[in-house]
């Protein structure tokens, strides 16, 4: 009842000033400050607004950003088909009841940051058939799903990450349609409250798997390690045998996912946990080692206890990994692109775009932008600072435009970006592109 209460605080003192050190907490070594606890944790969600015309994103100094396609419904991930159509996931949480004070504060958050909206539970297919660099035809090309978010193809197999199952369809390419309820792969966990209903994959590259991402079930395991069974943790789903185990563990809502194309390894985008200060604690993208224990719920970046986990694990601890690279406290960081193209420069290739959907507990805010981190010969992140690719999602008058959320690469080189609060798809080139001049 206590953090019910913190919460609902929360929501009425939406602008309630809370300290921040404002540490720029980025790269491999962050330095984190203690755990601050206050009586109300911050809740500070820019209201969401959506874009008027003509206004766009701000764009990096060489590049140009257009509107790829607008008046989706609530866009979150994107995937881009080997002939170059892009397929956009329509969706959100599942529909549910509210259940007492904390769903409706939840809901009242939600609302506000422009996520409470029905889920249209399709996937769209855009097509820009003239390449002037905006989709031009645009068809549904899955619908009935439940809370469908990732997608892979791996050659006639079209899969689909539902909230509670991987389903699996047959595809022909250039087609703009697909009919019929599809074959279930494998289960995914969903059991309530399904806090981190988004479900992500990815195939190997030898096409004989698929790897599941799946967040927790909770913040921090307020609701018991029972309704954590196969959560904060990348699956493995071997599709010969139809057999699922956990890959990697103690990731608390791994989402964005990408094959390193210098290591090969798999790295993901992580958001970590809230309520224990504006600086803590970073959210990360990393490695991923099989059979890897990345800390959740007990610890974060490594060895930092979580005190309010109870029973401790300290066996488990002891051998939590460090994240490779923190993105910040608090930024929600969900799209991961890795970018192997050649279109954007030699600055870009093989480094790693990150889509930060943007912070509610924290003062000041984190996040709302499209950043990169360039990735040196060998694979590793450089240790520094993010770039800002596309800014400016949140107004002076304390209003989201937009919010970033998932990102991918098409055929040509462009970096493609969803906004499920402008309900656009926004499309980055080099601002000498022949494209770039496309009408926003």
């Amino acid at each position: 009842m206590r953090h019910i209460l913190y919460i609902t605080l929360g929501v009425l003192l939406i602008s309630f000033p809370a300290s921040a050190k404002d540490t720029e907490m980025f790269g491999y070594n962050p330095k984190l400050p203690e755990p601050s606890k206050s009586l109300v944790p911050t809740v500070n969600t820019a209201k969401a607004v959506g874009w008027s015309k003509p206004d766009k994103p701000i764009a990096a100094l060489g590049l140009s950003v257009n509107k790829f396609a607008g008046e989706l419904d609530h866009p979150r991930w994107i995937y881009v088909l080997p002939n170059n159509d892009v397929l956009v996931a329509e969706t959100n949480k599942p529909a549910k009841e509210d259940k007492g004070i904390k769903d409706w504060v939840m809901g009242k958050v939600q609302k506000r940051a422009g996520a409470a909206t029905m889920s249209a539970d399709r996937i769209t297919l855009l097509r820009d058939t003239d390449n002037d660099g905006v989709a031009d035809v645009r068809h549904t090309f899955l619908e009935n799903l439940h809370s469908p978010f990732g997608m892979a193809l791996i050659g006639n197999d079209f899969y689909v990450a539902n909230t509670d199952a991987v389903l699996k369809f047959n595809y022909v390419e250039g087609q703009t349609g697909i009919k019929g309820d599809g074959v279930k792969v494998a289960d995914l966990p969903a059991n309530e409250p399904n806090s981190h209903w988004t479900k992500n994959i990815i195939a190997s590259k030898d096409g004989t798997k698929l790897y599941a991402s799946v967040g927790s079930n909770s913040n921090a395991a307020e609701n018991g390690m029972a309704a954590e069974e196969w959560r904060a943790a990348i699956l493995e789903i071997d599709l010969q045998t139809g057999k699922t185990r956990p890959y990697a563990t103690g990731l608390r809502n791994p989402v964005g996912m990408g094959w390193n194309p210098v290591t090969e390894e798999l790295w993901t985008a992580v958001n970590e946990r809230d309520e224990l200060g504006n600086e803590l604690v970073p959210d990360y993208m990393t490695s991923v080692k099989d059979g890897g224990f990345y800390g959740w719920p007990y610890s974060y970046f490594g060895q930092h206890i979580d005190e309010r986990v109870e029973p401790q694990r300290p066996e488990l601890v002891a051998k939590a990994i460090i994240p490779d690279y923190a993105l910040g406290a608090h930024t929600a960081s969900l799209g991961l692109a890795f970018y192997e193209n050649d279109l954007l420069g030699p600055h870009y290739k093989n480094g790693v775009f990150i889509g930060q959907h943007g912070s509610w507990n924290r003062n000041p805010r984190s996040g709302y932008k499209l950043v990169f981190i360039p990735f040196d010969a060998n694979g590793k992140p450089v240790n520094k600072p993010p770039e800002d690719i596309l800014s400016g999602f949140v107004s002076d008058k304390d209003e989201a435009y937009g919010r970033p959320v998932g990102v991918a690469v098409d055929q040509n080189g462009a970096v493609l970006m969803a906004d499920d609060v402008g309900n656009i798809i926004w499309r980055v080139v080099p601002a000498t592109s022949p494209a770039s001049g496309a009408k926003p």
